[in-house]
């Protein structure tokens, strides 16, 4: 079970820290990890290991969400079921 997190906001200091350690705190390990900053935007997508959270995954996409908030950001978390069935043709 694994999903995507989406990240894009104003690039600031401790964003890949302060998300990390939600994660962590869940029991969600990253798989993948891209980011780019472009001028002062920061993008990353993370691609995580869900099946040993230790949240329902609605908990988990709102802390990630109330994260987001706190940096002043923009964080959506979806299953990668949900993603493979809104990318098909």
């Amino acid at each position: 079970m694994r999903a995507v997190i989406t990240v894009v906001g104003k690039d600031r200091t401790g964003i890949i820290a302060k998300l990390s350690d939600t994660i962590c705190k869940c029991g969600v390990n990253i798989l993948d990890i891209s980011q780019n900053v472009m001028d002062e935007m920061f993008a990353m997508v993370m691609f995580v290991d869900i099946a040993n959270c230790n949240v329902d995954f609605p908990v988990f996409t709102e802390l990630l969400e109330q994260d987001g908030y706190a940096l002043g950001m923009k964080v959506h978390c979806m299953h990668e079921d949900i993603f493979n069935a809104m990318h098909r043709i």
